[in-house]
């Protein structure tokens, strides 16, 4: 194998620019942006639109347009 050909990786900080959650994890992506976290040491901050904490389908907001399945259609045409 061809060294030095893969990106570094390393524990970054998210942050939910909606909700103000932030996780530690680890990624490939860099920041000039740092934060200190709650153990002490200093990592990247990452900022992020949507994450579980915001996004309606975690948090149980998501509405399903499509409520018209094929039992629905059969109940309302037969009048059951």
């Amino acid at each position: 194998m061809k060294a030095d050909i893969h990106p570094k990786y390393g524990p970054v900080v998210f942050l939910d620019t909606s909700t103000g959650f932030k996780f530690l994890s680890g990624s490939t992506k860099g920041s000039k942006e740092t934060v200190e976290w709650e153990d002490g040491n200093t990592y990247p901050l990452i900022r992020v639109e949507t994450s579980s904490d915001s996004h309606p389908f975690y948090t149980g907001k998501a509405k399903f347009t499509q409520a018209d399945g094929r039992v629905d259609r059969f109940n309302k045409k037969y009048g059951l």
